[in-house]
């Protein structure tokens, strides 16, 4: 059977059918069928379509097998870190060059990052400082194309009483980005779970920065990622000031 190859009306369908595989498959190990369909709003049967024509390729972007879904080859791997990293450089250079808010790069990112070269990716890379994440706090995969691991883990999971850091907030979202962008819950807020009402299914979180205690749902709480944070320092820094009083 003749191979197929990729041509430059296909690049686009692609690129954005891996950037969704490889989120998939980071987060439970292979992509269905049902759920690469349900991200990028298509029919199952025109995933299955496009499967097979990326696993014809040479070399093949996809290992896929019917009704078990896909992940990604090594080729793949390579291409949908390339588009990852274009976009989440993108979604950077809009947020601090060009005062775009960080509920609205992510979709401007969804259309740049298919039209602009590794050179001019490079070029933005260097003029923002070789950064390692987007306004979102997402890992941007390295110029040699390596994405660090995933170590956050959702606020929903924070114990009672325990204190975190926010890495990363989900970005498919602008109202939820707006509504915790203004509650002081971006990347790097150090926060504490005062307490989980089961009842009702919301968490009541202490922002430090503010002061202040809000309130989230679950949807919400699921998706702001945070780090353990043992004692913050200004904690520890107010409490050395209130000793030597």
């Amino acid at each position: 059977m003749q191979r197929i190859q990729m041509t430059q009306t296909y690049s686009q369908a692609f690129e954005d059918y891996l950037k969704v595989i490889h989120k998939l498959v980071r987060r439970a190990g292979r992509a269905t069928t049902s759920e690469i369909a349900r991200c990028l709003d298509v029919r199952p049967a025109s995933v299955t379509g496009m499967l097979q024509k990326m696993a014809e390729l040479e070399p093949p972007l996809v290992s896929y097998e019917k009704h078990q879904g896909a992940v990604l080859t090594e080729a793949g791997e390579v291409e949908a870190l390339r588009v990852i990293r274009r976009h989440r450089l993108l979604e950077l250079f809009l947020h601090e060059y060009l005062n775009y808010s960080w509920d609205e790069v992510h979709e401007e990112a969804e259309r740049l990052e298919h039209v602009i070269s590794d050179k001019l990716g490079a070029r933005i890379a260097a003029l923002l400082g070789d950064p390692d994440r987007d306004p979102h706090g997402h890992p941007i995969p390295s110029a040699d194309l390596v994405l660090r691991p995933l170590t956050e883990f959702p606020l929903s999971q924070l114990p009672v009483g325990g204190w975190g850091i926010v890495r990363r907030v989900r970005d498919d979202e602008p109202a939820v980005l707006r509504y915790v962008g203004r509650l002081g819950l971006r990347p790097f807020a150090p926060i504490r779970l005062v307490s989980h009402v089961a009842l009702d299914g919301t968490y009541h979180v202490l922002v430090l920065e503010t002061g202040e205690t809000v309130v989230l749902g679950t949807a919400v709480a699921e998706a702001i990622f945070v780090d353990h944070l043992s004692v913050p320092l200004m904690i520890t820094n107010q409490s050395n000031a209130e000793d030597e009083d």
